[in-house]
């Protein structure tokens, strides 16, 4: 059966048709964006507008010319989505964002490298081991244009530095009040892995995870400070692929993609103030 023999004619039993069809272009959308397929969840994302209006599909097919390195094709179905849900946060956030990168990358940046998604398990938190960071010294607004929440960000230390490279080229580096702990960690074994969480016009934000302590550092957390209990908001289906999708908003919940399910919780922004990279007490005395 064909997709037009699909969605021709009119009845309760072609609606039900269209609607099974929807569902499953959905399914096959958010499952071309989680293997970064950004050509075949463009592809798909234009057959679902085919068959009428929809504001996720709208988002979607932005995020996937954007992952493309097309600019202007994604700020045109960001603003097909504003049109018709005006109080859509992703839609006008990245309208905004693609306005300062239209202007000083141009209309075609080049596409998203394959594998510059983070896994899914790096926003997941785990108290003592996960912690947020800013950028400083960032790369330029050209450079940035193909960095979205999401993408994995790789920590190098660089003298008394601790450089980030996400997509094969340095972003920044990570603030020196948490680069200082963790670099000093990173020197007696210990690994993270990090990722981005939200990207402004002269900020990026990352959230960095503890992937292997090193024996000699056993008894020093990496982030001293826990999150509350009470501040957590759990992971629930629905939030990473969408503009990764609300990562830029704490990572906290929205309505779009369904392909992650009940993994956990995720860390509160305000584990990021100065105190959750201060030095134990215990450890600096013991080790004088």
């Amino acid at each position: 059966m064909s997709f037009n023999s699909l969605t021709d004619g009119a009845g309760p039993s072609n609606a039900l048709t269209t609607t099974r069809l929807k569902r499953q272009l959905v399914e096959q959308a958010i499952a071309a964006a989680t293997a970064a397929d950004w050509e075949e969840a463009a592809r798909i994302n234009e057959r679902l507008l085919e068959l009428g209006p929809d504001t996720e599909a709208e988002n979607r097919l932005a995020k996937a010319y954007w992952e493309l390195g097309e600019l202007a094709n994604a700020r045109e179905h960001y603003q097909s989505a504003l049109a018709l849900d005006p109080t859509n946060r992703i839609a006008e956030r990245n309208i905004n964002r693609l306005r300062t990168l239209l202007a000083e990358a141009g209309k075609k940046t080049v596409p998203a490298k394959p594998g510059s998604k983070a896994p899914v398990t790096i926003f997941v938190e785990e108290t003592g081991k996960t912690g947020f960071a800013h950028l400083v010294d960032l790369a330029s607004a050209r450079e940035l244009a193909q960095v979205n929440p999401g993408d994995a960000v790789e920590l190098t230390p660089d003298g008394p530095r601790l450089r980030a490279t996400s997509n094969g080229m340095v972003i920044g580096v990570v603030e020196p009040r948490v680069a200082a702990r963790l670099l000093k960690l990173i020197a007696e074994g210990n690994k993270y892995a990090a990722g981005v969480t939200s990207l402004g016009d002269k900020d990026v934000r990352i959230i960095i995870r503890e992937i292997y302590q090193d024996p000699k550092n056993y008894g020093k957390v990496s982030f001293p400070t826990a999150a509350r209990v009470s501040d957590l908001r759990p992971y629930t289906k629905g939030t990473l692929v969408r503009e990764e999708m609300d990562l830029e908003e704490d990572l906290e919940l929205d309505e779009e993609d369904e392909e992650i399910e009940d993994i956990g919780s995720v860390l509160p922004a305000d584990v990021t103030e100065d105190e959750a990279f201060e030095a134990e007490e215990s450890d600096e005395d013991e080790e004088d």
